[in-house]
């Protein structure tokens, strides 16, 4: 195996072809990246979390790869001057009637491995955040903020001192597979690799079905959109306050967010976006919305969430819903507080009972791996992605 071709320029593609350069050193590694520059979509649209593990079961993948994730990217920030703290979070019981599923959090968090993590009453939650509403809260101290811009930045310079190469405007148009590995296809050529690695992200199943993988499953792509506290109104919030998971809701629910390099975002929601890179309700791509409605998952999904879904499209449209929905949190939070931010789209993998992929999921196939699911904590866990990723690839060196 002299070359690896790593499909998607996001952080968890750059991640993975740094771990390349540093366990198989003398492989030539080459990224390939449709837009003009890296991470321009779900890692640049993202609120600069970095996840310390507390939702995720134990043992899965998420689980896994967060914890270690999240202190191997401390480490990388600190090595290569990247801005990020860690501030720790709150996660707010509104009612006591959430107070036993957010024990459940506490006890998985152990599990997890999470370090610190402590239950406060009304009294200790609001010593650290003097404005938050509710009755208790898991005090979370590793959770931090980040700048994944920087991030992206530093690993494209490591990449390229290592010998690889980062190529932008190389979107991929098709794959060809060949007894010696493949031949990636762009708009500006053709190159041969050994071995193929598919991080494409809001298109990685249409990418792993170029390389004859049956597309079982379908990314289908959820927009989350977030609002802005006002600069007169940012003191209401000093780092991160989360929601307990609502479990008729697959999601996690909007929540509050310090910003690394100033300002504090409330969200996101979660719509049906009509573009894979939908980012406004005005965006639309008939070829993408067309793969989401003929999918069959997609109704059995909006069957099972039918009240949820109609309530998550009506907020999109009422900043005095989303704002309702602020004030489980942050009771003192008026409508006039907030105004509208930026948005993302999470590349959802969903199966077709209507099910959503929960755990990263990789597809792994002879001189190919796909990772056909990777959303949050995606970009956390990105530098322990790639490390799976070279280890699962290892074997075939």
């Amino acid at each position: 195996m002299k070359t690896i071709g790593i499909i998607g320029g996001g952080i968890i593609g750059l991640a993975t072809a740094y771990r390349f350069g540093q366990r198989m050193p003398g492989r030539r590694v080459i990224v390939f990246e449709k837009e003009g520059g890296v991470g321009r979509h779900q890692t640049g649209h993202n609120s600069g979390v970095l996840h310390a593990g507390l939702y995720y079961k134990p043992g899965s993948n998420k689980a896994r790869l967060a914890v270690e994730g999240i202190r191997q990217m401390v480490a990388f920030c600190g090595e290569n001057g990247v801005k990020h703290e860690i501030c720790g979070k709150l996660v707010v019981a509104a009612t006591e009637e959430e107070v036993p599923r957010m024990m459940d959090l506490y006890e998985r968090g152990k599990a997890n491995g999470l370090q610190g993590i402590r239950v406060l009453d009304g009294d200790g939650m609001r010593e650290i955040e003097p404005h938050v509403g509710g009755v208790r809260a898991l005090r979370v101290p590793e959770e931090g903020i980040v700048d994944y811009a920087g991030v992206c930045a530093a690993l494209v310079r490591k990449i390229i001192e290592q010998g690889g190469e980062v190529r932008t405007s190389a979107g991929v148009t098709g794959l060809r597979e060949s007894p010696q590995g493949w031949t990636i296809e762009t708009a500006n050529g053709a190159s041969d690799v050994d071995f193929l690695v598919n991080c494409a992200g809001l298109h990685c199943d249409r990418v792993a079905e170029m390389g004859g993988v049956a597309r079982e499953m379908r990314i289908i792509p959820f927009r989350g959109e977030y609002y802005l506290l006002r600069p007169e109104r940012q003191h209401l919030v000093r780092h991160l306050i989360y929601p307990v998971p609502d479990p008729s809701f697959p999601f996690l629910g909007v929540h509050f967010t310090r910003l690394i390099h100033g300002g504090v975002e409330a969200g996101p929601n979660a719509v049906l976006a009509f573009a894979r890179e939908g980012y406004s309700k005005r965006d639309f791509v008939a070829a993408d919305l067309w793969d989401a409605l003929s999918f069959p998952g997609l109704w059995r999904f909006l069957a099972r969430y039918p009240g949820v879904s109609l309530y998550e499209i009506r907020r999109s449209f009422s900043r005095k819903l989303f704002c309702e929905s602020l004030r489980r949190l942050v009771p003192s939070i008026a409508v006039d507080d907030i105004h509208p931010g930026g948005a993302g789209v999470r590349a959802q993998s969903m199966l077709p009972n209507g099910d959503l992929v929960q755990d990263f999921l990789f597809a792994d196939r002879r001189r190919a791996l796909h990772l056909l699911n990777a959303p949050s904590p995606g970009a956390t866990a990105s530098l322990a992605i790639g490390e799976e990723v070279v280890a699962r690839v290892e074997k075939f060196a």
